[in-house]
């Protein structure tokens, strides 16, 4: 082995630290006296000396032997590569379900963050961008947007999801004039609608869809923007919660137990005086009804999954709610071809 010339003087110290020796003693012409005890003398310094050699031999190598075992603390076997994980390994959550799985939790329910959307401008790289961000109070104005993406160029390209490539939700921050949209797309990627804000205050405007990259795959986003209508502003307060409401002709009643973390099934039935037994929806957009659940405060939009069909009479949904606190659900529901809207409160103390 070649050893390194910064390191010879230290190799050649460690030889004749470690490694004996054997030297044949000197010839030497016997005394009558003290010729046997001088022998015995070299002798015992000789056989010293292997010994301490040994020693020090062995106690090196005990040295290198500790350093090479693992600090305190640190894992004693190792995965290869391409192995799955060891059983009760912490995964991601990527999780999805299809409607009707059952009552369930989400790994990591309970982080706001996870379970409510469209309290951001921008997500994964999209940026939700208005035209403008004020119009007078009860007068019809044409709200245009555009979605700009990682490249910083209007998105083009969206999947279409319950029929339309995109949805347009407004709210209140009080939590009031709910409406459901669908604007229009140019070739540019500037998307526009009809908007009629009827009071003054501030507003949530969330657009709802899913972007389709050059490689073929989805990115399903909400993303929210502010809009302001100029005037005096008395906001609304939240009516309390209660299983019933009106919307047009129908009265819908709402069952089930919303819970922090836990996905569960919530039940809309509809009826109408003089009627035997539930009103049957007709599907709009694709579905028997939609929901959207928006919390008070941040105005956090919480998806939620509903069943393809009729359950026992009764729209169902599954809903996660993603913390404490009070919360405005919005179901849209078509009869006769006339869409309606049932508002409910929920409270989460």
């Amino acid at each position: 082995m070649t050893v390194p010339a910064a390191r010879q003087g230290e190799a050649a110290v460690t030889a004749r630290t470690t490694t004996p020796v054997r030297t044949e003693p000197p010839v030497v012409e016997p005394a009558p006296t003290p010729g046997p005890r001088l022998g015995n003398t070299r002798l015992a310094l000789l056989v010293g000396g292997l010994v301490v050699a040994l020693l020090a031999g062995f106690g090196l190598g005990r040295l290198g032997a500790a350093d090479q075992r693992p600090a305190s603390g640190a894992p004693q076997a190792f995965a290869s590569a391409g192995e799955p994980p060891a059983e009760g390994a912490a995964a991601a959550d990527g999780h999805q379900h299809p409607p009707g799985t059952g009552a369930h939790t989400h790994p990591g329910d309970g982080n706001t963050g996870q379970q409510a959307t469209g309290t951001t401008v921008s997500a994964a790289g999209y940026t939700l961008r208005p035209v403008l961000r004020t119009q007078p109070a009860d007068e019809p104005a044409d709200y245009r947007f555009r979605i700009v993406g990682p490249d910083g160029q209007a998105v083009t390209r969206f999947a279409v999801v319950h029929e339309k490539p995109l949805h347009l939700i407004v709210v209140g921050r009080d939590l009031s004039g709910f409406q459901h949209l669908h604007p229009s797309m140019a070739d540019d990627g500037t998307w526009s609608v009809p908007l009629t804000l009827s009071r003054a205050g501030s507003y949530r405007v969330y657009a709802d869809f899913s972007a389709s990259t050059p490689e073929g795959r989805q990115v399903p986003l909400v993303l929210g923007v502010d809009h302001h209508v100029p005037g005096g502003y008395d906001p609304a307060g939240l009516p309390p919660p209660q299983p019933g409401t009106t919307a047009g002709p129908y009265t819908v009643s709402m069952t089930g137990t919303p819970t922090v973390g836990v996905t569960v099934p919530m039940d809309f039935t509809i009826s109408r005086a003089g009627a035997t037994g539930p009103v049957a929806p007709e599907r709009y957009l694709g579905a028997y009804g939609h929901l959207v659940v928006v919390r008070e405060g941040d105005l956090g939009y919480v998806h939620v999954h509903p069943e393809p069909e009729i359950v026992d009479g009764a729209v169902k949904f599954w809903l996660t709610a993603p913390s404490t606190g009070r919360y405005r659900a919005f179901l849209d529901f078509q009869v006769d071809g006339k869409v309606h809207t049932a508002e409910f409160t929920i409270n989460l103390a």
